[in-house]
């Protein structure tokens, strides 16, 4: 198969518009058969519900080459089972789990030529996402939906390697209790564009967002989870109703336990005790592991042992090891990898 003519080396992340994308429709209480289009536009009514009152919800995954050559997707089969909890709390009508699978395999497959060759350190991003699509102008649910998926190739979330970054604690919230936190909403993520950029004009990376109701302990950044690593070598990652259940936090949770032998807890973390960590870093699928150098808390700075120059050496051999099995260099878990071609 001919790739396509892209410098895969120099991407970035922005969309690149590929040749095939995923469609289905949602109407008269059932999903249509769906299938593959070459139209990449969305055509709605100005008042569809999405436009009036946020009503959608989104994934995100890759599919990556593999060192022997096949193309592969991680985990997808958590993905479905995700979004299906996000439909439900948006009053949505949840898209089956296993016709999920199919949908970004069969997107994956007809875009094959848009997957970076092994050893660019790029990936095909997969973006699937449902939305009211009918005309609604009272506050209710719709009752038409769209569910599509599409791919762009983009690069590595590090350009010139890994370095520690820095996250302020921010005075927003990034949920409310019982909110929808838990869930991956577009309407969660709208409300943190003002406080990330907002601390990106501060001189800061990201945010660090402390629980709604007493604002003493670790939530997640506008976009990761948290994980912390004790000065005995356990991987502690916060524990809350609000914070999105990440794929990559859960997956290296097990990577710490059963590939590094490591003792693995998931607790509530209070604010004041991140400075006795050893390590600290954020997850998620775009960069694995971002490593967290410093965080400044108003007027005090809390600096990790770590330091600002490189990854700590636990979360150095988390993102090996998790990344090594992404890539088929370290035999995977049953289940976890899902061969595309």
């Amino acid at each position: 198969m001919e790739k396509k003519d892209i410098d895969w080396l120099n991407l970035g992340f922005t969309y690149i518009e590929t040749d095939k994308r995923y469609v289905s429709n949602y109407k008269d209480g059932v999903w249509d058969e769906g299938g593959l289009t070459s139209d990449a536009n969305v055509n709605i009514n100005e008042c569809a519900c999405v436009l009036q009152y946020c009503q959608n919800c989104f994934e995100g995954l890759k599919a990556y080459t593999t060192v022997d050559g096949h193309i592969v997707m991680f985990r997808p089969d958590l993905n479905a089972a995700r979004m299906v909890d996000s439909a439900e709390r948006m009053e949505m009508p949840p898209f089956p789990e296993d016709r999920f699978v199919d949908a970004v395999h069969q997107v994956v497959e007809a875009n094959a030529a848009y997957v970076p060759p092994f050893g660019t350190g790029a990936t095909l991003y997969i973006r699937p996402f449902m939305f009211g699509s009918n005309s609604v102008i009272g506050v209710a649910p719709a009752e038409e939906y769209q569910f599509r998926v599409f791919t762009t190739p983009v690069g590595p979330y590090f350009k010139g390697g890994i370095k520690p970054i820095t996250l302020r604690v921010c005075d927003y919230d990034r949920a409310a209790p019982h909110g929808t936190g838990h869930i991956k909403a577009g309407l969660n993520y709208g409300m943190s564009l003002y406080p990330t950029v907002e601390a990106h004009e501060l001189g800061y990376d990201e945010n660090l967002y402390l629980d709604p109701a007493t604002r003493t302990y670790v939530e997640e950044t506008g976009g990761a989870n948290f994980l912390f690593v004790t000065k005995d070598n356990k991987l502690v990652t916060p524990k809350s109703d609000t914070i999105l259940p990440s794929i990559t936090r859960r997956s290296l949770m097990y990577v710490a336990e059963n590939y590094l032998g490591m003792e693995v807890e998931e607790r509530p973390v209070a604010l004041d005790e991140v400075g006795d960590f050893a390590e600290c870093g954020i997850c998620g699928t775009a960069a694995v592991i971002s490593p967290v150098g410093k965080i400044v808390d108003h007027d005090r700075e809390i600096c990790l042992p770590s330091g600002m120059d490189e990854m700590g050496p636990v979360t150095q051999k988390l993102y090996d090891t998790l990344t090594g099995i992404q890539m088929g260099h370290i035999d995977a878990p049953e289940g976890w990898i899902h061969v595309v071609c």
